[in-house]
């Protein structure tokens, strides 16, 4: 049986490479298991129509020396395509130096094997133009690929963008080797920050100081802006309010701030791409999808300075206003090695996220591998969320992170959690997590094994943590939850509590493991009231010794079952 099988797998291609030879055709691959085991109503994400057109950017005496700067021939190629209703721009293998790519409708840049497009570090070909960046709209240099209210746009292949980005970023002192470090202040540049922040130019580091130390600076004037020219990093992948897009099989890398960030689009696809950026690389973010519908990503590698792969929705009163949500999205079989976050959802998620399938996901070494940040004066709600069958190594903070106190000032978290934040009211400034279930989760790091933080004003609300098993030096801490189910969780700390919890309620644990070795109580309870918390007496079969009760916990707090 075993032998038929494999040669009923391995006779596969042969049989669509004859099927292929007989019809004039290639059998694209099967994508349909992508939308399998959804939790919501997913609708097929509609892929872009490119007519049969096609011309070669060589044809037209574009010139792969990695000298000559061919702008003007991906200018004139896509121009051609779109004069004839759309079609296909080929790039050869070769080294091909270009300016800004400004996309247009119905095309499709094809890179094929072998291709290496780069973009120039001379800031002069990219203007300061109005953007978007980090939630809001503001003024940013052109970005080296960038397509605004089209339809039909598809980058496909199998050969590499370039952004060229060391030319535009700033990189810290302690993200450095020695050696990296004294190699990169003799390439020129000017430090700041009692030198502990490389900059490329003077111009970039004035922009730093002008930005109060931001990212974001609050001047009023395009001329303003101007001044401070190279500070103004660009994503290298912006698209904006784009429908049917597709990026397919090829690598984006070393983008001077954000690598890909699709913005108010509707029916994306991203898949079989490789996502690169120094570890070191400020803003080195990989996939930032914001304020789209209708997306699917999936069998894509990521390997990042910053976030992985992030969905936001805008900032603050801005992202509100704009009101709309990241929603129906589907992530599946993607592989995240270094990166800040794996799979996260935030800050800037003001106008909301729904509806989002994450599974069948490797985070290798991520700092942190499914994490959900806001703060308060974010707003927004964030619901409806679906992650299973994630595996997870070598992460240095915690698997799971829930912080609502992104940007500092959180509670500290020992065993009684002391400095707790006071509650402030409520109102469309603050931010709500819920409805969030996450399943079959392996996981092994170097801090601790997960973290649920929520507001005291406004907590996490129903999230159910389920087949899990969390390997970390210290344990679990859930601090202002409301709603929160532990089912089948193996905690195995080094030292301390197995699990903390904190002025929170509704906590239901059953099937709960941890490692009782380390001569502590496997649950602390701090701060709660009577009955909020409901566990198995067979997981704490001996309360007075695997119980410890602290910071005015009321005895009649937790319910053995």
């Amino acid at each position: 049986m075993n032998v038929i099988k494999k040669i009923g797998i391995y006779a596969l291609p042969l049989v669509f490479a004859l099927g292929a030879c007989n019809s004039g055709t290639i059998k694209s691959p099967d994508y349909s298991w992508v939308y399998d085991n959804i939790e919501f109503d997913m609708p097929i994400v509609q892929e872009p129509v490119i007519p049969n057109n096609s011309v070669n950017i060589a044809d037209l005496g574009a010139i792969a020396d990695g000298i000559t700067l061919n702008t003007h021939i991906f200018e004139k190629a896509i121009n051609m395509m779109a004069s004839k209703g759309g079609g296909k721009v080929i790039v050869p293998a070769g080294i091909w130096i270009t300016g800004p790519i400004v996309m247009k409708s119905n095309i499709n840049i094809h890179l094929k094997e072998g291709a290496l497009v780069r973009f120039s570090d001379n800031f002069d070909l990219y203007p300061v133009v109005e953007s978007a960046f980090e939630g809001i709209m503001t003024y940013r240099c052109q970005s080296p690929i960038s397509g605004r209210d089209l339809e039909n746009i598809a980058f496909t292949g199998s050969g590499v963008f370039d952004g060229n980005g060391q030319a535009w970023r700033p990189v810290k002192r302690f993200k450095m080797t020695n050696n990296q470090w004294r190699n990169l202040i003799n390439s020129g540049g000017v430090l700041e920050d009692n030198e502990s922040y490389w900059f490329p130019t003077e111009q970039a580091a004035r922009g730093y100081v002008i930005s109060n130390r931001g990212n974001l600076p609050q001047l009023e004037t395009y001329e303003e802006f101007v001044e401070i020219k190279d500070f103004l990093r660009p994503v290298m992948v912006s698209l904006i309010n784009c429908k049917k897009v597709l990026l397919d099989g090829l690598t984006f890398q070393n983008s001077p701030a954000w690598n890909i960030h699709p913005l108010m689009c509707e029916d994306v696809t991203i898949r079989n791409l490789t996502v690169r950026n120094p570890w070191y690389s400020q803003n080195g973010d990989g996939l930032d999808l914001e304020s789209c519908k209708n997306v699917v990503i999936y069998n894509n590698n990521f390997d990042v300075g910053d976030d992985a792969i992030c969905f936001k929705s805008g900032r603050d009163k801005e992202g509100r206003d704009r009101g709309m949500p990241t929603e129906n999205v589907i992530v599946k079989n993607n592989i995240v090695y270094h990166g800040h976050g794996g799979f996260v959802v935030g800050s800037e998620m003001s106008g909301g996220v729904r509806n989002v399938h994450v599974s069948d996901c490797t985070f290798m070494g991520t700092n942190i591998g499914i994490r959900f940040k806001s703060t308060r004066g974010r707003g927004g709600v964030v619901e409806n969320i679906y992650i299973s069958n994630i595996n997870m190594i070598d992460i240095p903070t915690e698997p799971i992170r829930f912080n609502m106190f992104y940007g500092g000032r959180a509670p500290v978290l020992d065993d009684d959690v002391s400095n707790h934040a006071e509650a402030m009211p409520i109102n469309e400034e603050t931010p709500l997590f819920r409805n969030i279930y996450v399943k079959n989760i392996v996981a092994s790091g170097f801090g601790n094994a997960a973290l649920f933080m929520g507001l005291p004003e406004l907590k996490l609300k129903n999230i159910v943590l389920e087949n899990a098993i969390l390997k970390a030096p210290k344990g679990f801490s859930i601090v202002d939850a409301d709603g929160i189910e532990l089912k089948n969780v193996t905690i195995i700390q080094e030292e301390g509590p197995a699990l903390i919890i904190f002025n929170s309620n509704n906590i239901e644990i059953s099937d709960f493991n941890y490692n009782k070795k380390t001569g502590d109580a496997g649950l602390v309870v701090s701060g709660a009231s009577s009955g909020s918390i409901k566990i198995s007496k067979d997981d704490f079969n001996r309360p007075d010794q695997q119980i410890r009760r602290v910071n005015n916990a009321s005895d009649n707090a937790i319910t053995i079952r």
